[in-house]
């Protein structure tokens, strides 16, 4: 379910939270790139059972964070983005995906 959030910081456009897609403008709504890589956050939650999901990505971000010292590099090599962005633009993507892809990309 889309849902128009205008008060999301100003460096996201969108976010999934498990079941909504946050989006910062009504018009990003017809952006099927943008849709299909949160689409792939939202299987991604689902297959760790939402919490873990966001435990993970925290603690990831901040091994990152200290290994990079870069927001934008940390953000980029969280596992789960590194799937979502290679992966944003094969709209057939989430049919073909197996179980726990994820491990993948770790």
């Amino acid at each position: 379910m889309l849902l128009v959030i205008k008060w999301l910081p100003r460096s996201v456009s969108a976010m999934a939270l498990y079941p909504f897609v946050l989006l910062k403008y009504r018009d990003l709504s017809t952006n099927s790139v943008l849709l299909n890589h949160e689409k792939i956050h939202l299987r991604q939650q689902i297959e760790l059972l939402v919490l873990p999901f966001y435990i993970w990505y925290f603690l990831e971000y901040i091994v990152r964070l200290l290994q990079y010292r870069n927001h934008q590099q940390a953000y980029l090599n969280i596992c789960f983005e590194r799937e979502a962005y290679t992966n944003e633009k094969d709209f057939n993507y989430l049919k073909k995906r197996t179980w726990l892809m994820i491990l993948k990309y770790v």
